[in-house]
């Protein structure tokens, strides 16, 4: 399974409009953040978790020419703003696109995306297929489970894919989702900043742990913000767990 991050950012992107502390970001390249996304190929199959508002640009970037399957986190606007940018992708396949979310997300996507779905769609805009993410279901050859987590009062769906598990977004997982992660080969898990605590996103030190606790082998932290410095910060992670940057690609 290939995995290419398409954006590691938070939801401001670093660095924030304006290019506020810019000049501490210049000297690393990995330190420039668009909004989080990751794409997924195996065997054939091409699937990508959430469309940020950089998605274009991510897609022109990474080569992405080809889409089956949208797997999407949760409503708010970092996650789902270039769902616009997928009408090329539907044009492509001259079908609606399959996007799994959770209930909540789907009654979202559909209000603020109006002119997407029903009789009065607008002619040439995207075309979804919503469909309710069950615990676990089957795209081809990979099993997709679930990850229920809370992100404050929003829950955010992560997904396990094969052992590969994606959690963005989170603050407290249940321990039925920990439980769901443990044995994974591979962990991406959002980590806002180092501290101080943050009410709706997991420390830096907060994600760490958990990792740890999971025994996961191998880890990847998403999420960061402009005071998060990519070099530096590897340093001082264990040799497992690594910030992820855009255009990354792993193997899993």
């Amino acid at each position: 399974m290939k995995v290419t991050f398409l954006g590691t950012g938070t939801s401001m992107g670093v660095p924030v409009a304006g290019g506020f502390r810019s000049e501490e970001l210049f000297h690393d390249p990995r330190n420039f953040r668009t909004r989080c996304s990751a794409w997924i190929q195996h065997k054939g199959q091409s699937i990508l978790i959430d469309a940020g508002p950089e998605f274009r640009i991510q897609s022109i970037q990474a080569k992405l020419q080809k889409l089956d399957h949208l797997l999407i986190t949760h409503e708010h606007m970092d996650h789902v703003a270039g769902l616009d940018d997928l009408r090329i992708y539907s044009y492509i396949n001259k079908s609606a696109i399959p996007a799994y979310a959770s209930k909540n997300c789907i009654k979202s996507v559909r209000r603020r995306f109006d002119y997407m779905f029903g009789k009065n769609k607008y002619p040439g805009s995207t075309s979804l297929k919503l469909i309710e993410a069950e615990d676990e279901f089957s795209l081809g050859n990979l099993k997709i489970t679930t990850l229920p987590v809370m992100h404050g009062k929003t829950e955010v769906f992560g997904y396990r894919i094969n052992n590969f598990s994606y959690v963005t977004d989170v603050k407290d997982i249940p321990d039925s989702t920990l439980e769901k992660i443990r044995g994974s080969k591979v962990l991406v898990l959002g980590a806002l900043r180092w501290n101080p605590e943050h009410p709706t996103h997991l420390t830096i030190p907060q994600a760490v742990e958990i990792i740890e606790e999971l025994k996961i082998p191998e880890a990847y932290l998403i999420h960061m913000n402009s005071y998060v410095d990519h070099e530096q910060t590897n340093k001082n992670l264990p040799d497992h767990i690594k910030l992820a940057y855009d255009q990354q690609v792993i193997n899993v």
